[in-house]
């Protein structure tokens, strides 16, 4: 990738840190006390992301292999570094997947070529939310088993409309793997008003490419469902592992916690901050999810404010690490 490119991702995606630096909703000196009330914890919920990402590019390894006919075109350390630095510009720009994405396939090309390059990135971007609707049914079922007791009338309407959202969503992922998803995608947003007619005509003008990377796509799921599996099981095992974050946080207040609340509250939090995805680093939208969960399982309001404050500081951290990585250790 040119030096250009690299910089001109960077200078955004630092202008989005400090943005969000200079509008936290809370005093510094209220964050600091925060921070030393949360000892050891912080550290380790910064430290639980390591194996968090490894997981992840391991996952996002075994496509580019798959993808490539020769011996892996690329090490794992370096699809690590693009993990992180692709999850960091995703994490800032609004809609997700706006600058992460296309930084990845740039940084891929010249291992690989630009087909190759954006079809792998285009599966794993699919694997990674697949992985969501997976998670979220997963935890619809921890739920019933739990706590389908309590069930109230307001409540089963709710949990058969989120079943019926997720099954459509692994519908639709299922059909995409099978017959690829970029075309039918730019279809859809050609329909779309103000934009419709430009996403229309880029289809028209690239078919026979994005015709390549359709193909690609339907290969994985066709030719070689082991890799799809395994890469699926890393996606959504580490899902599982990221709701120790909520466990290590909540051990702050208690150490009386189970991981199935965790993983409860993680989805829901999860799920509501994918509804409002158009906001970037999901300003508001996490702490909004916490304070609705904990009012709902009639938790003290504090451990949302906490939960909240240390993850925004963790992402903070992770996303500086990830826009430092973009300027470290590129080929020439």
């Amino acid at each position: 990738m040119a030096s250009r490119y690299r910089n001109l991702f960077l200078f955004v995606g630092l202008a989005a840190v400090a943005v969000m630096l200079l509008t936290f909703d809370m005093p510094w000196t209220e964050v600091l006390a925060h921070v030393r009330r949360a000892g050891v914890w912080l550290p380790a919920v910064i430290l639980l992301w390591i194996p968090i990402y490894m997981m992840n590019a391991h996952a996002w390894r075994l496509i580019i292999c798959d993808a490539h006919t020769a011996p892996s075109p690329i090490g794992f350390w370096r699809v690590l570094k693009l993990t992180i630095s692709g999850y960091a510009l995703n994490g800032i720009t609004p809609v997700g997947l706006l600058g992460g994405e296309p930084y990845r396939i740039m940084e891929l090309t010249p291992y690989m070529g630009r087909a190759r390059a954006a079809s792998s990135v285009i599966l794993y971007a699919m694997m990674h939310i697949f992985s969501h609707f997976c998670f979220w049914l997963f935890s619809i079922g921890v739920f019933l088993l739990r706590y389908g007791n309590r069930l109230s009338w307001p409540l089963s309407v709710m949990l058969v409309v989120a079943t019926l959202f997720c099954l459509a969503g692994v519908y639709f992922f299922l059909q995409g793997y099978r017959y690829g998803l970029a075309m039918r995608t730019l279809r859809i947003f050609s329909h779309l008003p103000l934009v419709g007619h430009y996403v229309s005509d880029l289809a028209d003008r690239h078919a026979e490419g994005i015709q390549r990377v359709d193909e690609q796509i339907a290969a994985l799921h066709r030719q070689r469902p082991s890799t799809f599996y395994q890469s699926l099981l890393l996606e959504f095992l580490a899902r599982l592992l990221g709701c120790f974050e909520l466990q290590f946080i909540l051990f702050i207040f208690t150490s009386q916690v189970s991981y199935w609340d965790c993983l409860l509250m993680q989805a829901f939090v999860s799920l509501f901050a994918n509804l409002l995805f158009f906001i970037p680093m999901q300003m508001g939208t996490r702490e909004g999810g916490l304070a609705i969960f904990t009012e709902a399982m009639h938790l003290n309001g504090g451990y949302g404010v906490l939960t909240g404050l240390l993850t925004r500081l963790r992402e903070i951290f992770w996303t500086s690490i990830g826009l430092l990585l973009i300027r470290i250790g590129n080929k020439t």
